[in-house]
């Protein structure tokens, strides 16, 4: 099947070879906007966008090429309208005369009922600007696709794409939808949400000098499936401005995801402005879109610049000149923690934890198909509060499954709820192992001292557990051959660690950070073996008297901190300038 080929707007027929996908668009096309990942962008924040994208009344729109790929109900692309009509007119009135507009703008909208209700406000527009109804419809009709934009075929390259994409989960995309984006996309990766093929796409649907605008959650930017599309960026584009807007009312409804505009141009690597949630207001917004589009930065202003941000698949560390120095020192400097000796994992997931996990006592298995299980509700006050829960081991210390005959209570206890576990999707793909956690459980790890840290917290958590308990999903754990656990406890509850995590990690509602294991292995510590003895017992005598100032000193001497970079971290070891 050829990409270039494909084309599923409803206006042609569908093709027999794609029934399986046209179904699954189809069923996307009249869902609701939860299922699509609509959000609604503010007229001031969208005009903010327009402004740092170039598409702006006084440039001669109309010889330009605009793309929108998700227009929804036309916050992006009726304002975009308004630009290119003034433009037009005023041009040259013969000038004007040779364009009629039928190459400027190319839109696309896979739901129904929005694409007619923005469609009839696209024509409506055009009419009162005055062009005749006939004119105003065929404009419409050429400019405006009904479809998917990620299988639709689109003619030439772009000036400015800009607009808000979808933000779907792939859970809620059907099998053979995904399985075909999949194939065109090499940056869906892992568990990907749909906005990254969106980014891909439109990227590759600039002209060179062109540029992207686009307002959506800004993991891709760190976390582990974001890595092949911040390595295409990287490759041939440039990051021009970065705006956080976490906390600012940016769209008409209230998101949970982390929201950034983005301004990627195709164009050679160079520096990065940087600006951080501003006031929504027309009058601030349009201030800060000349600064971040000036040829300098204001010195002392609210626009930063940045160099190096794009680097590979490696996350983009948006922080402050003096914090991502820090980090990129210490990169070099020190090796990842699991190359120091150390192992980052994460607890059991079971699939269905009503089925597997209870309280210990109440578990009517043999002793040995039970460990007692810490969660993060047992994490209280830097220390482990048990609560007595239990979770079943279905496996043999080899690794295969036991054989439930052997096993009289558990193959009671769980043929008792056989119909819920077997429901689950790991079970499904594999019926004879319907009983088998999502997980592998190791014994070994019950036994083995451990640091255990919470997946999301505003700041670090990092318990000592000496060896009693068996971690559950939502926490992570850090073990060690090599290191002092005590010694180690201390560095990752310091200013140093939070720096590393705040610059590879989403932030999520209310400022919270990402504690997870693709942000911890990242973390630099050095050789166990190269620490000096007395340095050593500084670390352990730290976190023994619970001194987070005493951690925080250690550490820093740790790593041979200069006092700017101290005064970066602050005195309780919190980044400043984030």
């Amino acid at each position: 099947m050829k990409t270039e080929t494909v084309a599923l707007d409803v206006r042609q027929p569908s093709l027999p070879s794609l029934c399986p996908i046209t179904s699954a668009v189809e069923r996307l096309s009249s869902a609701g906007a939860e299922v699509r990942g609509a959000v609604f962008t503010r007229r001031e924040v969208v005009d903010f966008i327009l402004d740092l994208s170039g598409y702006s009344s006084d440039r001669p729109l109309h010889r330009l090429r605009h793309l929108e790929p998700s227009f929804g109900g036309g916050d992006f692309l009726l304002p975009a309208i308004e630009r290119l009509l003034e433009a037009w007119k005023s041009d040259d009135r013969h000038a004007r005369a040779a364009f009629d507009l039928s190459d400027s703008i190319r839109a696309i909208e896979l739901h129904r009922h929005t694409f007619e209700g923005t469609r009839a406000k696209v024509i409506t527009l055009l009419t009162d600007n005055g062009l005749n109804l006939a004119k105003a419809t065929a404009l419409a009709d050429r400019w405006l696709t009904h479809g998917d934009f990620l299988l639709t075929s689109i003619d030439g390259k772009f000036d400015v794409v800009v607009g808000n994409p979808p933000y779907v989960r792939q859970e809620l995309i059907p099998d053979a939808l995904i399985a075909e984006y999949r194939s065109r996309y090499r940056t869906i990766y892992d568990r990907a949400d749909l906005y990254i093929p969106f980014i891909e796409r439109s990227l590759s649907l600039l002209k060179d000098g062109g540029r992207l605008g686009f307002i959506c959650a800004d993991r891709w930017m760190k976390n582990r499936y974001g890595g092949p599309l911040r390595q295409f960026v990287a490759a041939d584009y440039r990051l021009r401005v970065y705006v956080d807007m976490f906390g600012t009312s940016a769209f008409h409804s209230e998101v949970i995801a982390y929201p950034a505009i983005t301004i990627i141009g195709r164009e050679k690597p160079g520096p990065t402005r940087v600006a951080r949630r501003p006031d929504i207001d027309g009058g601030s917004l349009a201030k800060l879109a000349n600064a971040l589009s000036a040829p300098k930065p204001e010195t002392g202003g609210s626009v930063r610049e940045l160099a190096g941000v794009c680097s590979g698949a490696d996350p983009w560390i948006l922080e402050a000149n003096t914090q991502s120095d820090l980090v990129r020192r210490l990169e070099s400097a020190f090796p990842k923690i699991e190359d120091a000796g150390c192992k980052v994992g994460i607890g059991v997931a079971t699939g269905n934890d009503k089925a597997f996990i209870a309280p210990l006592d109440m578990l009517d298995v043999e002793p040995d198909r039970k460990l007692p299980l810490v969660t993060t509700r047992d994490i209280v006050d830097g220390t482990v509060n048990w609560r007595g829960l239990g979770v079943i081991n279905p496996f043999k210390d080899d690794g295969g499954l036991v054989n439930l005959q052997s096993y009289p209570r558990l193959a009671r206890y769980l043929n008792a709820r056989k119909e819920e576990i077997a429901s689950r999707h790991c079970a499904q793909k594999v019926p004879a192992n319907w009983y088998r956690t999502i997980d592998r459980i190791y014994p070994a790890l019950l036994r083995e001292p451990k640091l255990l840290i919470p997946d999301i917290k505003g700041h670090a958590h990092i318990v000592f557990e000496q060896g009693r308990y068996y971690p559950h999903h939502n926490l992570y754990f850090v073990t060690s051959r090599e290191w002092d656990l005590k010694a180690l406890q201390a560095v990752l509850l310091s200013g140093i660690a939070r720096l590393f995590i705040s610059a590879y990690s989403t932030r999520m509602r209310g400022g919270y950070l990402r504690f997870q294991a693709q942000y911890l292995r990242r973390i630099r510590i050095p050789k166990w073996s190269n620490v000096p003895a007395k340095l050593k017992r500084e670390l352990v005598w730290a976190v023994e008297r619970k001194d987070l100032a005493a951690c925080n000193q250690a550490s820093y001497r740790l790593y041979g901190l200069s006092d700017d970079d101290m005064a970066s971290l602050g005195a309780d070891g919190e980044a400043h300038g984030n």
